[in-house]
């Protein structure tokens, strides 16, 4: 069979392929390996499947226990569900295939195994969906546009107007109606004294971005207050803040308008933007590539084909399971 004539599995064979490989893992009976030999002579799309599986099943072992460590609290319900089931099922796996396991069932959701999005998204009032950019209009008339899987919470109730931004970005356009306007993130806080700026989640704080007017910015409730006006931009975190500098907002607010713009920014810092527009895991595994910078200026519609062409740059390999989860190394 040429390279014209190879078949491509179905997603439910590849599943099949997986299964299989778990259970040959496992010190299989005669019975099992003459099922298993049965299946495999089948179909071509089975071996095909299987041989995929043999690729996934060498690479899965690091970006499953990198997606656990991200999600370790959420993951221990599960394990535990497995501990028990395994017993009844196919005897004792090794902790290599229980956390192939844990990528297995990550990778099986649509929007791939995200529970402290779940969390996030049960105490929102505004959420955009992976890949999605949604401008909703609050209770004054002020405006905010999500940047893609982002949410927030909106409470009018106490005299002031209070947002928490508990994921993502948010792009705030403020009506004066006479009551404090206030973003919290993180522990910080951002106090509209004009109109039009981003507030946005990072790993350890948050950034804030002005396109017009001006904010007042403070690491946590007892910190100074920093007076940003438009063209500036400040970073938080840990209690403490950088000093603020001027940017090109424009250009660091394109993605309203679709685009990702960097300046020598780090793969690891555009890998994190192009997940929120993929609707699963992309999971970076080389820490040398990771600190490689990156310029440019790339559409956020299509983050599959941003990493082709970052790879072509690059030459980093790219591993695409099952349609959910991408692993560059």
């Amino acid at each position: 069979m040429n390279h014209f004539d190879r078949v491509i599995p179905t997603p439910a064979q590849e599943q099949a392929a997986l299964a299989w490989l778990s259970l040959l893992h496992d010190q299989p009976s005669s019975g099992d390996q003459a099922t298993f030999s049965q299946w495999l002579q089948a179909d071509p799309a089975h071996a095909e499947a299987y041989a995929q599986a043999q690729v996934l099943w060498e690479l899965s072992e690091v970006p499953a226990r990198t997606l656990a460590h991200e999600d370790a609290f959420a993951l221990q319900g599960y394990l535990k569900a497995m501990n028990r089931s395994r017993r009844n099922t196919v005897g004792r796996w090794s902790g290599a295939l229980a956390m192939a396991a844990c990528l297995l069932l990550m990778i099986s959701f649509g929007t791939g195994w995200q529970p402290m999005r779940w969390i996030d998204d049960l105490g929102a009032d505004y959420v955009s969906a992976p890949g999605e950019i949604r401008t909703v209009t609050l209770a004054d008339q002020s405006q905010v546009t999500l940047d893609a899987d982002s949410a927030i919470a909106v409470d009018f109730s106490r005299g002031e107007r209070h947002v928490q931004l508990r994921r993502g970005a948010g792009f705030f356009s403020v009506t004066h109606t006479g009551e404090p306007f206030v973003v919290e993130a993180e522990k910080g806080q951002t106090r509209v004294l004009g109109t039009q700026f981003e507030v946005r989640l990072q790993p350890h704080g948050a950034q804030v971005t002005v396109l017009s007017g001006r904010v007042g910015v403070s690491a946590d409730k007892n910190a100074e207050q920093q007076i940003l006006t438009a063209g500036q931009q400040v970073a938080y975190g840990e209690s403490s803040a950088q000093k603020l500098h001027s940017v090109d907002s424009e250009a660091q607010l394109a993605w309203r308008q679709g685009w990702l713009n960097y300046y020598k920014a780090t793969l690891a810092d555009v890998v994190q933007d192009l997940g929120r527009y993929y609707p699963g895991r992309i999971v970076l595994l080389n820490d040398e590539l990771a600190t490689r910078r990156v310029s440019g200026s790339f559409p956020s519609r299509n983050p599959q084909a941003v990493l082709s062409s970052l790879q072509g740059v690059m030459g980093f390999e790219q591993h695409q399971v099952l349609g959910h989860l991408i692993i560059l190394r």
